[in-house]
Formats: C-alpha cells, structure tokens, sequence
C-alpha cells in the first residue's frame, strides 16, 4: 500500500506506511519505476545506538500539510529520545523531490546525532549495470544508467558518502554499512549497486537540527546539474514555500460550497482533487494506481491507462471545474483509439499499448476475436460529451470531432446485434467475462446519445439519426432481453458460452446502477428501483464496517467467506449516486451524506483512499492510491451538492 504520494506530472514519489521511498517513477507517472518496489531507507544514530524509521519502536504519523502536496510526517522514538520532522514535495516545474527533515533532541543531553539516507535505485526497473559515484563537478552522489540520471545531495552537504554491492551474493546494500555509525563504502561502483550519505550534528537538550535533501532527476549529467545548481540558487526552503503555496492556489481555482456537508467531507474532497493530479501524466494518460506491491501476487500493477477509469476521472475533474486535465486526457485518446473505432483493454503511461488477457483469437471457434470492453470505448464519447457541455469549449471538441467521436461512434452502431439491436458480445468492465453486459449497454446508449449530441453540433444531422436511433433500439433491446421478469429487475448480462448462444446471468452487480447513471431509463421507472433494491439487500456489508461489494460471491482478494466481497470506495459512491438521483427533498439526501462520511471514516489518515476495504477490519486492501476511487468520491460529493442546491431552489 502506498500512503503519501508526491509528483508533478513526471516525477513521482510514493511512500509506504513506514515512511520509506518505495516507488520513483520518471519521466512518466507509473513508467518506469527505478526502485522497482524496493524501499530506500532512513535511520539514525545516537550516541552509539541506531534505528531504521521502518522499526517497530517509531511511532508514525503520515499527513500531509492541509491543502497541499507537501507531506507532513512524525516520527518519534522513545528510546532514543529523539523526535523527526519531515516535509516531502516534488517541485511543480523541475524534477526534483525534496525533504526537509528537522531533528529534535527530547533528552537533557548534549547528543552526537547521524542520520542516515540509502538511495536503492534499479534503474530502467532492474539491478543490472547501474552505476554510482560521488561526483566532484557536483560535490553530489549520482546513480546512472544509459539516459537515466539521479543526483543526491544534501544542504548542508552531507558529511559522508557510501556506494557498494546490494542483492548480490551475500551483500545486502551499503545500508547495512551504516548500522554502526560509519560508511565504510567506496566513492563508484557499478553493476547491482545502491548507495548511502550521512550527515552529522550534535544537538544540545532541546534543540533542533534542519536539513534538506533532494534527488533530482534527468535524462543526462548535465540535466542533473542544472537541476542541482538550481535548487542550491533558489534555496530549498524558497522552493517549499511556493510548493505550499501552488497547493493551496491551485484549489482555490474552483471553490466549492460544502453546504450541510462535514468539513472532514470537505477535506477529502480537496485531498482526493490533489491525491488525483498525482496520478496523472504530463501527456495526458490517467493512471489507475501507482502500487508496486501488487505486483508479488499478480506479476503485473495497475500503473495503465484504463479508458474507463480515465473516462470517469476526467469526468471528476470536469464537473470540479478543472477541465485542462480532462483536455490533455482526450487529446490522448484521439492519438490511441484503434483504427477500427475502439479502445483496447489498457495502455501503459506514454500511450503505448499495455499487457492484456482478453484474446484476440477463438481457437475453439477458429474465429477473430474483438478483445474489448465496450464500455471503455462507449464512456470516452459520453465524458467527452459531459466536457463540451460543462465548458462550452466547442472549439476544442469538434477537432476531435472526426478523429475520435465519429469512429467509436460509427464502431458502435455497427458492433451490435441486428436482431436485438444489442453491442455484441465484449468483455464487462471487471474484465473476468465475455457477454453482452448490463453495464455496458448502459454506456453504449450514453456513448452513442453522447456523439448524436455532437453530430447535431456540427450540423451532421444524418450521422445524429444514426445515432440516436441506434441508442434507442439499445435501450429497447435491454428492457426486453436483458430485464429478468423472473427475477423482477435486470439481469448482469447474457454470458458467451463459446458459441452463438449465451446464458442469462442474474448475479446482483454493484455496476447495474448505469441503467440508470447513463440514462437509459428514468430513476423513478420500477425497473431501477427493482434493480437498485437488489444492490442494497445482496451487495451492502452486514458485518457492521459498511459498504458494498462488486458483486455477489466476489473472489478478487475476499477476505472473508462470512461476506459476499470485500466492499469497494467505487460500488458504494454508485449507491450514493442513486440516492442523489431519486430525492425529491432534502431529507431524501441523508443516505447519500451517510456514505460520503462513510468514505471519510475509512480513508487512511493521509486521505488515502484504497481500492477495497477488508470487511473484517476496516482496513485497506489491494492497490492505494486508487485514482478511481477518489474521483468517485469527487464526483459524488458534486452530484450532492447540484441536487441539494436544486432542491433548496
């Protein structure tokens, strides 16, 4: 899990729960990871005794400073008699991760105090051919391999210097070396290497001693150089002051009017809009989660481009007013859909195509396969129809007009059933199964009106026929194929069976709410309310921690058998958005406002929202940060205060 993030669109840095550099992603947010998952350590020596801030006798406060992206960290150590102070941030223009660190001597005693920093990098995501050096043109220690560079220094500069063998034979790293007080390491090495600096002070009774250290990062020595040169000229503390104040300016550019919300409500909102921008790329790609730990079960993260995930992200973004984001997301888009119309399953960070699992070829049909979910390509048209509305930039959208919105377009109306007036089958947004799903004919009919909406823009008034029509014989499709009269509400979907034929699947599913959310049918229409009640009774937690799964009998990461999954930020924002959708009074809000304090109460201390909730605990499973779940959370808190206000009205 990752508690504390830090980044600027190039460089990020993320942080676990016992405040160690675990992730360092440059120059893409979530490509490229030069610590590969590896923790870069932090200790300090006193008067002969030392400690790693990973050990269990520090106690840890990870924050960050309200409003900002600069970090807020404490960690205290009894038997040491010490206390540390720590503020972390990414210069918003340069790449370059600072820290300040402020040491306390809680004894009343003069102290002989070493702080140690240890530098793992595995560069290009792997050990091999890295090199490390103190750098005399510098005065700074510096890792490199091929077009990566990384400069460490430190003010006031460090007073030693340490580079060796880490994961090879029997050397675990030049952290160790500095466990007694002294490096004993060389000034290079090459090869599997990592590398350590010490800095020295005595501190009376009471008193404090400030440092800063930095790693900048780069593409050559010279890139690092001026990077160092440049905070050494500015001063570290000038660049802290503008990293609060960018913060707490860029959340003033769309204020927001809280109403009857709580102020802890209030605080994540604006922490979840900071928590976002940390996830997203400087060309535009919205990552779902930057999490190297997931990778020890699944041999794969979660550091891609979803087109869904970004879709609803960027949506997030637009209805909190901050639409530039959202515009470099589609400029994207319009730059990586397929030439056939559609989006595939993910893509990593600079826009390359991802892993995937969903084949392109039948082999028991000996037939081509269209390895999709629909929905990803559906929900691109309907968020970038919701950016046209919310801004008015018609400029902007039509030169995507031909490019992007009428190519999914037109590979949506003709990937449909003739009969049935249904998408065929494609992958479902959870991505464990082929069919014509619930949710994504929900998104087809969203996509599709979405692009009908830009045909009528640009005065392509057949192509808005087209379109329109084929909306509306989705929606007709659902209400006869894929609404159960046996079960009184909606099936999930009709499953493949490696035929022709497919298979009702009545499994309750958290994401039927787009029946809905897209407006396929109206709020008040018996078949949502049927379907909505479903969600409620099979999928909400009764173990007393809350919440709702994805759906019934969930394996992804279960925790316990006594529930039917583990319950996701996302599943039960959607039960919120109901709620919103169906009030006809302010009191009907009160269900809603429960699950955005719920969503408060079960974020980390940091804000933090994770991806799932271990039902037994309360506590955090999976991926964090997930992007999606913070932006849910942004766009709920929206959609209650439009309905709160309009209701007041």
């Amino acid at each position: 899990m990752r508690d504390i993030p830090v980044g600027n669109g190039s460089l990020l840095v993320n942080f676990d729960d016992k405040y160690q550099i675990r992730d360092f992603y440059f120059p893409h947010v979530g490509q490229e990871n030069h610590s590969d998952g590896f923790p870069f350590h932090f200790g300090i020596w006193v008067d002969g005794e030392f400690s790693w801030v990973y050990s269990e006798d520090w106690i840890r406060t990870l924050d960050y400073i309200p409003d900002t992206l600069v970090t807020q960290v404490a960690l205290e150590n009894g038997r040491l008699g010490v206390r540390i102070e720590c503020n972390d941030f990414v210069a918003q223009r340069d790449d370059v991760y600072l820290r300040r660190v402020i040491v306390t001597n809680q004894r009343e005693s003069v102290r002989d105090l070493r702080i140690f920093l240890h530098q793992d990098f595995r560069i290009y995501e792997n050990k091999i051919g890295d090199t490390a050096y103190y750098d005399p043109d510098t005065l700074a220690l510096i890792h490199y391999k091929r077009h990566r560079y990384f400069l460490i220094n430190t003010l006031p500069h460090f007073n030693e210097v340490a580079t060796g063998r880490k994961a090879f034979r029997h050397s675990e790293g030049t952290w160790r070396d500095a466990e007694d007080g002294e490096l004993h390491g060389g000034t290079i090495t090459e090869g599997s290497v990592d590398s350590t600096i010490g800095i020295r002070s005595h501190l009376g009774p009471g008193n404090r001693f400030e440092f800063y250290y930095w790693i900048a990062a780069g593409t050559s020595h010279k890139e690092v150089s001026r990077l160092n040169r440049h905070v050494i000229d500015t001063k570290p503390s000038v660049l802290l002051e503008r990293a609060i104040g960018h913060g707490k300016a860029w959340l003033t550019d769309s204020s927001t009017d809280f109403l009857d919300l709580s102020p802890a409500v209030a605080e994540l909102y604006r922490r979840s809009l900071l928590i976002i921008t940390t996830q997203i790329d400087k060309g535009g790609a919205i990552i779902a989660a930057n999490d190297h730990d997931v990778t020890d079960r699944a041999t794969d993260h979660y550091s891609y481009l979803w087109p869904r995930d970004g879709a609803f992200v960027a949506n997030a973004l637009d209805v909190a007013g901050y639409h530039a984001y959202s515009r470099q997301f589609f400029s994207l888009c319009s730059k990586i859909v397929h030439e056939r119309g559609y989006f595939l399953q993910k893509y990593n960070p600079d826009g390359s195509v991802g892993s995937g699992w969903h084949a392109y070829w039948d082999k028991w049909g000996r037939r081509p396969l269209y390895p999709i979910q629909e929905d990803e390509t559906a929900l691109i048209l309907w968020a970038l129809w919701e950016h046209q509305r919310l801004t008015g930039d018609a400029d902007f959208t039509r030169g995507l007009y031909r490019d992007l919105v009428v190519k999914c377009a037109d590979f949506m109306v003709d990937f449909r059933d003739p009969e049935t007036g249904l998408p065929k089958p494609s992958w479902n947004l959870w991505e464990d199964r082929r069919g014509v799903h619930t949710f994504t004919c929900s998104t087809v009919v969203g996509g599709l009106r979405a692009a009908a909406c830009f045909a009528r823009l640009v005065d392509d008034t057949d192509r808005a026929e087209i379109y329109g029509s084929a909306a509306n014989k989705v929606v007709s499709g659902m209400r006869d194929r894929l609404y159960s009269t046996q079960v009184g509400r909606f099936l999930r979907g009709l499953l493949t069976n490696g035929d022709d034929s497919l298979t009702p699947d009545a499994t309750v599913d958290a994401s039927l709410f787009g029946i809905f959310y897209f407006g396929c049918f109206d709020v008040d229409d018996e078949v949502v309310a049927s379907t909505m009640k479903a969600i409620e009774t099979h999928l909400a937690d009764q173990t007393g921690i809350g919440g709702v799964a994805r759906f019934e009998n969930d394996s992804y990461m279960r925790i316990s058998e006594t529930v039917t999954g583990n319950a996701w930020f996302i599943c039960t924002l959607w039960l919120a958005e109901y709620y919103i959708a169906r009030a006809r009074s302010a009191s009907d809000l009160a269900p809603a406002r429960e699950i955005l304090e719920w969503v408060t109460k079960f974020a980390m201390p940091s804000g933090v929202l994770a991806e799932q909730i271990d039902p037994l605990t309360g506590g955090p499973v999976s991926v964090s940060p997930l992007t999606w779940s913070h932006s849910t959370f942004v766009a709920s808190v929206q959609s209650y205060l439009a309905k709160l206000a309009a209701l007041s009205h």
